[in-house]
C-alpha cells in the first residue's frame, strides 16, 4: 500500500508521499512515489500516486515521455494552458492505462490495476491547484472546503490532518503537521514505510522550495516521533478521571 498527502496553503502547496510497496510481508520494496517536472519561471508539476506498482509505473514513463518531447511534437505536460487540461490529460491517460491493463488480464484485473493520483503545482499567472484524479480518470479539486488530499492508507493520518490544518498557517507548521500525521500511519500500518519524500511549493516560485528525503535516521523525525506520542500521554491523564460513583 502506500500513503500520500498533499495540502493546500495561502502561501502554496505542501505534498509528502512514503516510498513502500509490497506483496506480503516477505516481499517488501522501495519506490519512489512523488514526480515533478518544470520550467524555471513558468510553470511546476507534481504528481504523487498510489495503487498497482505497474500501473502507475506505466503512467509515469508515459509523462516522461512527453515531457521530453522533440520541439516538433505537442507536448501536453508542459504546453497545458491550465492545470485543469493538466489533470485532463492524465486522466484519460490513468484511465486508458487501468482499461487496458483490466482487459489484458480478463475478469480477474478489474479490481487488481486500479491507482490514483494526486496533482499539484502552478502555471504563471495562475492560482497553485491541487487535484485528486480517479482510476476512471475523473476528478475533484481542491478547495477551502476539502483543503488537502490523501491517497493510499488515509483513514490513521486523517484525524490528525483534521484536527491541525490551518490554511495559514506556516510552511514549516504544515511540514510538522504531515510528519505527525505520517508517523501515526507508520505506528498502525506495516503497508506504509519511510523512507519519506517531501516537496514544498511556493506561490509563484516555480522551482521547489524545499526538497528532502527523510529516513528513519532523520534527527527530527526521530524527534517529532517520540514528543508527539509523550504529548498524547500527557494528554490523556490531564483529561478529567471517570468514576463509577454515583453520577
Amino acid at each position: 500500500m502506500t500513503y500520500c498527502v498533499g495540502i493546500m496553503l495561502d502561501r502554496g502547496l505542501v505534498l509528502m508521499s512514503d516510498t513502500r510497496t509490497n506483496s506480503g510481508v516477505d516481499n517488501i520494496s522501495v519506490f519512489r512515489k512523488m514526480f515533478t517536472w518544470s520550467q524555471p519561471g513558468e510553470r511546476i508539476i507534481t504528481v504523487m500516486t498510489a495503487g498497482n506498482l505497474a500501473t502507475t509505473q506505466a503512467v509515469i514513463s508515459m509523462l516522461e515521455e512527453r515531457s521530453k518531447a522533440p520541439e516538433d511534437r505537442h507536448n501536453s505536460l508542459l504546453e497545458a494552458p491550465t492545470m485543469f487540461q493538466v489533470a485532463v490529460t492524465i486522466g484519460k491517460l490513468l484511465r486508458e492505462v487501468v482499461r487496458e491493463t483490466q482487459l489484458e488480464n480478463g475478469q480477474e484485473g478489474k479490481s487488481r490495476f486500479t491507482a490514483s493520483i494526486i496533482l499539484a503545482g502552478q502555471i504563471k499567472g495562475m492560482e497553485p491547484r491541487l487535484f485528486m484524479i480517479y482510476p476512471e480518470g475523473n476528478f475533484i479539486e481542491a478547495s477551502f472546503d476539502t483543503p488537502f488530499f490523501q491517497i493510499g492508507e488515509t483513514k490513521y493520518g486523517r484525524p490528525i490532518l483534521i484536527r491541525g490544518y490551518d490554511r495559514q498557517m506556516s510552511f514549516e507548521d504544515a511540514v510538522k503537521l504531515l510528519m505527525v500525521s505520517f508517523d501515526s500511519t507508520l505506528k498502525a500500518n506495516l503497508s506504509v514505510g519511510m523512507p519519506l519524500d517531501l516537496m514544498v511549493i511556493e506561490r509563484d516560485n516555480f522551482d521547489p522550495l524545499h526538497e528532502q528525503r527523510i529516513d528513519h535516521t532523520d534527527a527530527y523525525y526521530q524527534a517529532i516521533s517520540s514528543s508527539w506520542g509523550d504529548a498524547l500521554r500527557q494528554a490523556f491523564y490531564a483529561l478529567p478521571n471517570y468514576t463509577f460513583a454515583d453520577k
